[in-house]
């Protein structure tokens, strides 16, 4: 490693090595850079291994690692609070604060809600349909632009609960049900885009921070007059505080990793302390960073049943909303957990340094 044992000493974490108990598991990597693919591997039966913890705790730090990973094989025989058990052990297997839990979507109590398809609602749940989603973020600000011209896609990245003093560390989606065509989902890996700064970039974007307001909870809540749900999975995660200040690029507490985080996308309203249109050209140059670097990005054509887990500290994802073309609806129930409140380890490294790599 081109980092020295030294400057490894001084991390706020000290990074967490992977052991081989899922090295049995065949898996493809979807690129070099981010993703990796299990066509036939059974999270049930992980589950119910004699050595289940340490097959999760790999897993994780695998994710962290890759990005995200995706079980193609239907995992029909997973319950529900199974999917809620692994999201939730995947953090705590790897150091989350131990007060911390499973985020609890702030509008559960929205009768928007769609119910899971046993028909009962389970606040750790949130129920991806993109039908819905219209309905639930009804008081939204529109940020499509006008109707006769193409949306601005560039805006669907990000990183879920983006707008919690505690974000989320891990989430995991099963697709329920989705068309034949449509309705991909993309991951970006922010330890790449963290390597493709030049240094005079890295070191200013290392003194950025973001402001993450999403306002949208609060008239929601207003709007339908119920009250808005807390805590939310840490107790840092309260009331109608949706505005936090995020760093723009983070260090990953599991691999030690440098990633742009807070830089752009559905949950960035400003980065702090410049001007509007310095702003507004840091953001524009951080999704430039994405469209010009798409070995960057790992694709998801979902089939029933499938599922992905990735981290949110190293990735930014964009479902891609293209389903009314063919008039069919995708379905999805997606967990997520909270992690830390996100810091920057001055100690830290990039990906490509700190696994001895060429910079490009």
């Amino acid at each position: 490693m081109a980092s020295d044992l030294t400057s490894l000493d001084k991390l706020i974490r000290e990074p967490l090595k992977k052991g081989s108990s899922i090295d049995y598991l065949d898996y493809v990597d979807v690129t070099p850079i981010i993703g990796r693919e299990y066509p036939t591997a059974s999270l049930k039966q992980m589950l119910e291994a004699p050595n289940a913890d340490e097959q999760l705790r790999d897993l994780a730090i695998t994710i962290c690692e890759r990005g995200v990973v995706f079980f193609r094989s239907p995992q029909d025989d997973l319950s529900i609070d199974e999917q809620k058990h692994i999201t939730d052990m995947l953090g705590r297997l790897t150091g989350r604060p131990r007060e911390n839990g499973l985020h609890v979507h702030p509008l559960y109590n929205d009768p928007n809600n769609l119910p899971m398809a046993n028909g009962t609602t389970d606040k750790n749940i949130y129920v991806i349909n993109s039908e819905a989603a219209k309905k639930l973020y009804a008081t939204m600000k529109d940020h499509r632009g006008a109707a006769d011209e193409p949306r601005d896609l560039g805006r669907e990245w990000h990183s879920d609960s983006l707008f919690e003093n505690c974000p989320s560390d891990f989430s995991f989606l099963r697709m329920e049900s989705t068309p034949l065509t449509g309705g991909d989902t993309l991951w970006v890996s922010g330890y790449e885009m963290y390597d493709r700064l030049s240094r005079p970039y890295q070191r200013f974007f290392e003194t950025l921070t973001a402001t993450c307001a999403q306002p949208v909870f609060k008239s929601a809540c207003e709007k339908g007059g119920y009250d808005v749900m807390s805590p939310r999975g840490s107790p840092l995660n309260v009331d109608f505080e949706f505005s936090p200040h995020h760093p723009v690029v983070r260090t990953h507490p599991v691999t030690g990793w440098k990633t742009v985080f807070a830089g752009v996308g559905l949950h960035v309203s400003r980065i702090d302390d410049v001007t509007i249109y310095e702003d507004q050209m840091i953001r524009e140059y951080v999704l430039r960073l994405i469209t010009r670097n798409h070995d960057c990005i790992a694709r998801m054509h979902w089939t029933r049943g499938a599922c992905a887990i990735w981290s949110n500290v190293c990735t930014l994802h964009a479902a891609t909303p293209d389903t009314h073309l063919v008039d069919q609806i995708r379905t999805g129930m997606r967990a997520s957990g909270i992690g830390e409140v996100p810091y920057l380890d001055p100690a830290s490294t990039g990906r490509r340094e700190a696994l001895d790599m060429p910079k490009f």
